[in-house]
């Protein structure tokens, strides 16, 4: 196999699984790790994937900030068993904070049922879930701040107002998650927000489907070991599977059955 066809076929088979080992690529190729490695070295240099620690994942551009509604249609399935999954976390009477994003609003659908909750938010489109259920004895507080294209609101406001605050989980919706940048955002002011709303909690959840796997957002908002519990999905990719156990102590992956539901 020629060179420019073998790494035709490592660019294929990143953005189609996210991220893939040496190894892997080594066996499934019929070449040696020495030579998978120069053609990551390559591809790396031509910015078509990035390299990371024992093999490569897909590149995403770091700026990129699709708006809620584009968003809220890709990976729906996923996401809505993601969030019933993280809502078995929740018990009536605490208090949860969950930042804006596709995921964490079909959390918000299901944490309607549970009684007594007060829930801080920097998402009006979170608070209007929320509010459409007034019977079920919650207190919703929204942060205030500038709105950004995913329907954030971010910005100095709202750090100070998060900052008064005591949490007792967190849930996280991010752009990407990856072994060197950990959580990330596309948005500098959405970055300085979700550290604050981090900061406010006793306990991380991130919930990220398993696209968000190899997707690096401009800034960080968040390391990988400071998650206490990850919930993803069953395509989440084996490399990306072995990275976080070595990091979070808790990491569920729905089934993939139960996301095609």
């Amino acid at each position: 196999m020629l060179a420019a066809e073998r790494q035709a076929r490592i660019v294929e088979e990143i953005h189609r699984r996210g991220a893939v080992r040496v190894i892997e690529f080594a066996q499934m190729l019929g070449v040696s790790d020495m030579t998978i490695r120069r053609d990551l070295d390559s591809l790396a240099q031509q910015g078509l994937l990035d390299k990371v620690h024992g093999g490569a994942t897909r590149r995403s551009a770091s700026t990129e900030e699709p708006g809620f509604e584009a968003k809220s249609l890709r990976q729906q399935p996923e996401k809505e068993a993601i969030a019933k999954a993280a809502a078995e976390l929740v018990s009536p009477g605490t208090a949860v904070g969950l930042s804006a994003g596709t995921t964490t609003w079909a959390l918000a659908h299901v944490l309607r049922q549970v009684e007594g909750l007060t829930i801080v938010t920097n998402s009006m489109r979170i608070a209007d879930v929320l509010h459409a259920r007034p019977s079920a004895d919650q207190n919703v507080v929204v942060v205030g701040g500038v709105r950004t294209p995913s329907d954030a609101l971010v910005g100095p406001i709202a750090v100070s107002a998060l900052a008064q605050l005591h949490l007792d989980i967190v849930f996280l919706g991010v752009h990407g998650m990856a072994e060197t940048a950990g959580y990330t955002t596309p948005n500098l002011l959405e970055a300085d927000t979700d550290r604050a709303l981090v900061a406010a909690g006793r306990r991380l959840v991130v919930l990220a489907d398993h696209t968000k796997w190899g997707t690096i957002g401009l800034s960080t908002i968040a390391r990988l070991g400071d998650a206490d519990v990850v919930v993803s999905d069953e395509g989440l990719p084996h490399e990306a599977r072995s990275v976080l156990a070595e990091h979070v102590e808790d990491l569920r992956l729905v089934p993939a059955e139960a996301a095609a539901s």
